[in-house]
């Protein structure tokens, strides 16, 4: 494993090329989104574990090079950024299993507890982190070392740890990534992971950093901690009350889908008053932060791509695109592609869940 870790970190670049066009010829695998797809979503997931790991052995490369010929010292921390990174590579496959093996009402007890997980890891994260904002849903972490990055505008939908497709953004990604690299065409991804391709080698995080508690955090901070805070927390909870109601009330019921726009609007409005309100109330944000803000703000878009408003409304202008430039050379059969995955991207939860 050791000697692994040396030539992923060794031959980065090389590593990334491969995973980017291993993960972009996965949208080409038949019956992509075909009844019996278990077969193709495993291959994506594995692909996306490999992908993960080898981008965590990157990121975790020693400062020191005296140490990349020694094993390194075990952390003291749990990996939360890590393990929900690997959350989202799996939870497609765990999606499909349980519909072929379940039934479509009963995958989403499986999904649920999928969700449910991962707002247990988040918030973990949220608290171990000193009650930083979590970027790219945890997957990136937030730290002094990511406050002096430099800004990442053009990328906010893009990529969470390693630049390959995510359930958000698989189906986002079709639209916002398909020009953008060579392996995309959303998440599950019209967003997430390509930040980390082009930063510069970064050291493991101090575990020996006193962090603040709760108590502590919200007197140095006042209220525009406390709204910061509640923003996160409605940004973590939103997409397992999401999953909730869909089982309870069904996925063509709007309660859910104006529940879950409701606490992103909510969650987003109590995070903007600290850039926008008055002196008193304003929280000083780095640039990342910022620009997660921005993410979060374009991840409402997805809600065009769920049930019942797809169904009653996107869908049919997404048809009518499709007639209207099924003529055009080159444009028509481009687009009639773009629609066909996005269509059936849509019918994955995990695809346009935006967690």
């Amino acid at each position: 494993m050791e000697a692994y870790k040396r030539w992923v970190r060794r031959n980065k670049e090389y590593v990334h090329s491969l995973e980017s066009l291993a993960n972009g010829l996965t949208w080409l695998l038949p019956e992509r989104f075909a009844e019996s797809e278990i077969i193709p979503e495993a291959v994506t997931s594995i692909l996306g574990i490999v992908t993960s790991v080898n981008e965590h052995i990157i990121e975790t490369t020693p400062t020191n090079p005296a140490q990349m010929h020694t094993r390194p010292p075990e952390g003291s921390f749990f990996p939360y950024s890590l393990f929900l990174t690997l959350m989202k590579d799996v939870e497609s496959l765990v999606e499909v299993m349980a519909q072929q093996l379940y039934g479509d009402d009963n995958k989403w007890n499986f999904i649920a507890v999928t969700e449910a997980t991962k707002v247990l890891a988040r918030l973990a994260l949220l608290r171990n982190s000193g009650y930083r904002m979590l970027l790219q849903g945890g997957e990136t972490i937030n730290d002094e070392k990511t406050a002096n990055q430099p800004p990442t505008h053009g990328r906010l939908l893009h990529q969470g740890r390693n630049g390959h497709f995510t359930p958000e953004g698989r189906a986002l990604s079709a639209m916002s990534r398909f020009g953008e690299n060579a392996r995309m065409i959303s998440d599950p991804t019209w967003f997430r992971r390509a930040e980390h391709h082009q930063r510069a080698i970064m050291p493991l995080p101090e575990t020996d950093v006193k962090r603040p508690t709760l108590s502590s955090f919200l007197s140095e901070k006042g209220v525009p901690g406390g709204l910061l805070l509640f923003g996160e927390v409605m940004f973590i909870a939103r997409p397992l009350v999401y999953v909730l109601l869909i089982r309870k009330y069904g996925s063509r019921s709007w309660l859910p889908w104006f529940v879950s726009l409701t606490i992103d609007l909510v969650g987003m409005s109590s995070s903007t008053i600290l850039l926008t309100g008055q002196q008193d109330w304003k929280l000083c944000l780095s640039d990342p932060e910022k620009d997660e803000l921005r993410r979060r703000k374009l991840l409402l878009a997805l809600y065009l791509m769920r049930d019942p408003c797809f169904g009653k409304y996107t869908r049919q202008r997404l048809e009518g695109a499709e007639k209207t430039l099924e003529h055009v050379p080159i444009v028509g059969f481009l687009t009639a592609k773009l629609i066909e995955l996005l269509v059936g991207a849509q019918t994955r939860y995990t695809y346009m869940s935006g967690s």
